[in-house]
């Protein structure tokens, strides 16, 4: 199948040359290309250019034809940090919020993961399939083309793997990118309230090579963080995950800073996620490292806790990447255009920086960065046609409508 989009107003994340991600000042440019096409031949971007050099296109080769005329074109967003496969809502846990319980108030009286995890063990894995592709399909239509999901509302050995399976079954069956993460140290299930070191035991020597074999995850997380796991905890897990072959990702510095990051940096983490808390070490000791910060403003938002300092880091020199952490709990939306819009309202971004942000870092923060993130010859054609708009700066400005008008993935329209 070829199809040729002509007459497009603004081709946006346009990258010639192969690029990994981009940090620091040059997080501010994002290169278009104005009055351009875009050849798709089957799943992947053949070519592209402006309309003056569309000539060189065999069109008696093309199948369809899409006139893209006052539409723009971006790369699909890259979320790469979410809890998508869960059982049920905790829509009462946000009343108590609202009713002035703090978020470890709510964990202390049975909300928060524990009960996610109840929830879960109760769930078969038939069901949770379904209520996960419900989610998995609305993300998909407000643009995202390539997503993390993880486990850890499981937290025992049967439930963790039927999560990590329902993410199997889902990467098997959808049109989009997923990578999936095993995070069974999220919290401490009752069972083992009052030996942690057990439990971590457990995942490293029972689960783990259950995964490995079953080939369930890239990825292994943690949540390092004052009365959860410390770093000495995170030291166990990021080293038994890369002696069962899975990349370290962690949960970091969202109330504190414990030393988790420093941490992931010794094990060659691919990302460090969350990061509201950021002193000045933490900062310094990313710089010059190949691991990916992740900023979460869907979370901040949600909780109304401090946003990631990103202007302390981007100006530093780091790189930065921007996903939903969509999530029962502290983030109940995947909702990448509002990520974006947040980014910029609250965090200081600009356009360009939180495009950037949401596409090609966080396609690396992934490792998805040779196959999407940008509208790149060779890559996947992940990318969405947006409403007829002013400019690109309209996404996050209209942060409570959506500017996208149709989806594609792999070269079709879903």
């Amino acid at each position: 199948m070829t199809t040729l989009f002509i007459n497009i107003k603004e081709l946006v994340q346009v990258r010639e040359e192969p690029t990994s991600l981009v940090a620091g000042a040059d997080m501010k440019t994002l290169p278009t290309l104005k009055n351009a096409f875009l050849l798709v031949v089957d799943d992947r971007i053949a070519d592209f250019g402006q309309m003056s050099d569309v000539g060189k296109v065999h069109l008696d080769e093309v199948d369809l034809m899409v006139k893209a005329d006052g539409q723009m074109i971006l790369p699909s967003w890259c979320d790469s940090h979410t809890h998508l496969v869960f059982a049920g809502e905790r829509e009462g846990e946000f009343v108590d919020k609202i009713n002035g319980l703090s978020y470890e108030e709510i964990a202390r009286k049975g909300g928060g993961i524990l009960n996610s995890a109840k929830r879960l063990a109760e769930t078969s894995e038939d069901d949770l399939f379904a209520q996960s592709l419900v989610r998995l399909k609305e993300v998909m239509a407000l643009g995202t083309g390539a997503i993390e999901i993880k486990s850890g509302y499981g937290l025992s050995v049967d439930s963790e793997l039927k999560m990590l399976r329902v993410i199997k079954r889902l990467k098997e069956e959808m049109p989009i990118e997923i990578k999936a993460t095993f995070l069974g140290a999220h919290a401490v299930p009752q069972a083992f309230k009052n030996n942690k070191s057990g439990y971590l035991k457990l995942l490293v020597e029972e689960l783990m090579p259950i995964i490995q074999k079953e080939k369930l995850a890239d990825y292994v997380d943690i949540f390092c963080e004052t009365g959860y796991f410390s770093a000495e905890d995170t030291e166990v897990i990021l080293k038994g995950g890369k002696k069962h072959g899975l990349v370290p990702k962690i949960h970091v510095n969202q109330f504190t800073s414990i030393g988790g990051v420093q941490i992931g940096i010794k094990y060659d983490a691919l990302s460090v996620d969350h990061l509201e808390v950021m002193t000045d070490a933490d900062v310094a000791a990313l710089k010059g490292t190949k691991t990916m910060p992740v900023a979460l403003p869907g979370c901040s938002f949600f909780l109304g806790i401090p946003y990631a300092p990103a202007r302390k880091m981007i100006e530093s020199g780091l790189a930065l990447a921007l996903a939903s952490d969509y999530n029962p709990g502290s983030s109940p939306s995947g909702n990448m255009n509002f990520v974006v819009s947040t980014a910029c309202i609250k965090m200081k971004m600009t356009p360009e920086e939180a495009i950037n942000a949401a596409t090609i870092n966080g396609a690396y923060a992934m490792g998805l960065e040779s196959e999407v993130g940008s509208i790149t010859i060779g890559k996947k054609a992940n990318f969405f046609l947006t409403n007829k708009i002013n400019s690109y700066a309209s996404i996050p400005y209209s942060f409570g409508a959506s500017q996208i008008k149709s989806v594609y993935l792999n070269g079709v329209e879903i």
